[in-house]
């Protein structure tokens, strides 16, 4: 067991404890190899480590406390481990809702291995609070797909890598939680818009970003009692969220930020800065630019690659 109790309940939250996982000890040497292995560019993984180690150093000067899972594994498990080329990406392996941990189910096999690696140490660390089995009858939940958005809320997109079965069958946990509503919303299903937080993020206490196309995508409400629809600006505003709505943006670094706390982002150095800044609610956000070029060609960014266990309570 570790010695804190995990707990989420929103995506801006000061964030005291994270899981990462650093990358793998293999090079995807050519463009041929990287298409096949659905990544845009090869990748040198010793600047993956570099960008890594980068990444876990800007959140402990934060105060973020960080928990590389492949230093936890067996020596026969990290012989296997080391050569899974997406391990890194920790977002989809699990979710803390509220103060229980929900597990995940890959959208594709190979990265199966991960995920079974990740759950027995979860269950190892927290054995109240995750609950293994309610990810046996699940097809596909990547948590790259949700958004907390705050103690009533969770929005969730059914696309590439999570399915509705999925969802429906983990709904009556987030309701246990204490959670109220669930909005679902359906993607297209493109390697640009393959999870959730590739797509919107949630920015400040009170502001989402999102791609504009979003707009015009109905959201599914489903609470204990009913199931109704409205669109997405309607759901957000109701949990408290002005959306900024943006056209022009690079999926990964300008979307795929880390809420530290409610004052400081942690972006990509590739992010269009500017375009942050550009809203009002953001011009005195604290913005922590790291290095993740090398990582980013693997087709996800910095929320992608870490795993909030434990946010303080937003007041």
């Amino acid at each position: 067991m570790l010695p804190f109790k995990p707990s989420c309940l929103s995506e801006h939250g000061e964030l005291e404890v994270v899981m990462l996982c650093s990358p793998s000890s293999l090079d995807i040497p050519d463009l041929k190899t990287a298409e096949d292995v659905q990544w845009s560019a090869p990748v040198n993984q010793s600047k993956s480590h570099e960008n890594f180690a980068e990444l876990k150093s800007a959140l402990e000067e934060a105060g973020t406390k960080v928990i590389d899972y492949s230093k936890e594994l067996t020596e026969e498990d990290n012989m296997l481990s080391k050569q899974l080329i997406n391990r890194f990406f920790v977002r989809d392996l699990a979710c803390v809702f509220g103060d229980i941990i929900i597990p995940g189910e890959p959208g594709i096999s190979m990265r199966k291995p991960e995920y079974v690696q990740s759950h027995l140490l979860f269950k190892k660390w927290f054995p109240e609070q995750f609950l293994l089995n309610e990810n046996n009858d699940v097809k596909a939940l990547e948590f790259g797909d949700v958004l907390v958005l705050n103690s009533d809320a969770v929005f969730i997109n059914v696309g590439m890598r999570t399915s509705i079965t999925s969802v429906e069958r983990i709904k009556d946990k987030l309701f246990q939680a204490g959670f109220s509503e669930i909005g679902i919303i359906d993607l297209p299903r493109r390697s640009d818009t393959l999870h959730l937080d590739m797509n919107c993020n949630v920015a400040n206490e009170d502001l989402i970003i999102s791609k504009s196309y979003m707009r015009y995508f109905p959201v599914n409400v489903i609470t204990e009692n009913e199931s109704r629809y409205e669109m997405p600006e309607q759901f957000l505003k109701r949990h408290g969220f002005e959306v900024y709505w943006i056209k022009e943006y690079e999926t990964i670094p300008d979307i795929n930020f880390l809420n530290i706390n409610p004052e400081t982002l942690l972006i990509s150095k590739q992010a269009h800065k500017q375009m942050i800044k550009n809203h009002p609610k953001l011009q005195k956000k604290k913005i922590i630019e790291v290095e993740v070029t090398e990582l980013e060609k693997s087709g996800g960014g910095i929320r992608c690659m870490t795993l909030p266990l434990k946010r303080k309570a937003v007041k």
